[in-house]
């Protein structure tokens, strides 16, 4: 398990379960999981999620696209990276 802090203080965890989730749906990310953390814990851009209690945490020209996103949900004040994939734009 890996972990980080946002920007607002919050305290976010990667699991190993949902590191292989992302390695086996977006190898295509080919990136390690403190890049992941790395967009977390200072992103270049963030936005609100779909579903309540997410967030989604852009990080510029650390991956094979222009873009990572990183979906976060939060319960209280301690965040799960749900899943990481590439953008080629900033939706």
């Amino acid at each position: 398990m890996w972990e980080t802090v946002d920007p607002q203080g919050r305290r976010v965890v990667l699991t190993r379960h949902r590191w292989l989730h992302i390695c086996s749906r977006h190898g295509e990310l080919e990136v390690k999981p403190d890049v992941l953390l790395e967009a977390v814990a200072r992103p270049d851009r963030r936005a609100p999620g779909r579903e309540r209690g997410e967030e989604w945490f852009y990080l510029e020209g650390a991956g094979p696209s222009r873009w990572i996103r990183v979906v976060v949900h939060y319960e209280g004040a301690r965040g799960l990276i749900l899943t990481a994939f590439p953008r080629r734009s900033f939706p």
